[in-house]
């Protein structure tokens, strides 16, 4: 019973100081004990790593990022093709009235 105290303490003051330095572990932590599956989790992990080391972001920011800009390029080629189309119909307008 005193060494699940103990346990329990050290557990506690852990995650309650916010002294948890590297949080990388803790996506890896997780698929080993849901799946089992190491390998996996040490493919994931270097992954991670590599995106981290690449980009100076975590992947998630990563992506989002990705998303976003690939949102804003779409939208930037509606728009350039919006104003194309009305400036064809604006000089066909212009060409059958005269």
């Amino acid at each position: 019973m005193k060494f699940k105290k103990i346990y329990f303490l050290v557990l506690i003051s852990v995650f309650l100081s916010g002294c948890i330095q590297s949080t990388a572990l803790l996506g890896p932590g997780v698929t080993i004990a849901t799946t089992g599956n190491i390998m996996q989790a040490g493919l994931q992990y270097g992954a991670n790593t590599a995106i981290k080391n690449e980009t100076g972001k975590d992947a998630i920011t990563h992506l989002k990022d990705a998303v976003n800009e690939e949102q804003d390029n779409k939208k930037l080629e509606e728009k350039i093709r919006n104003i194309a189309s009305n400036t064809i119909d604006k000089v066909k307008r212009k060409l059958l009235t005269n």
